[in-house]
């Protein structure tokens, strides 16, 4: 059985582990975080009448707000936002946490 120091020990190492994991990853982030819950909060409003299963709504917000879509777009297709309606159910919840 493992004492209890030993179990703290294995938590904070742990700990250490996933917050640099989301240091790195909000690193390679091509959109700043703010920009993304923007986007988010946009895509919440613009979709009220449903998804036509393309991207154009986000291409129209990062067109409008200057942002690289090139980097942007295959950065979303990475957590699972391959539409409007994917990127703000996936790409939201891996942000959210």
């Amino acid at each position: 059985m493992t004492s209890k120091t030993e179990r703290e020990r294995r938590k904070a190492i742990v700990h250490a582990i996933v917050q640099r994991q989301r240091a790195e990853a909000i690193a390679a982030m091509p959109i700043s975080q703010g920009q993304l819950f923007q986007l988010f909060d946009y895509l919440d409003s613009a979709l009220e009448n449903g998804c036509d299963h393309s991207l154009r709504l986000t291409r129209q917000f990062l067109q409008a707000n200057g942002l690289p879509e090139a980097a942007i777009i295959p950065w979303l297709g990475n957590y699972g936002g391959h539409c409007d309606c994917e990127v703000l159910a996936n790409v939201e919840e891996a942000w959210q946490q």
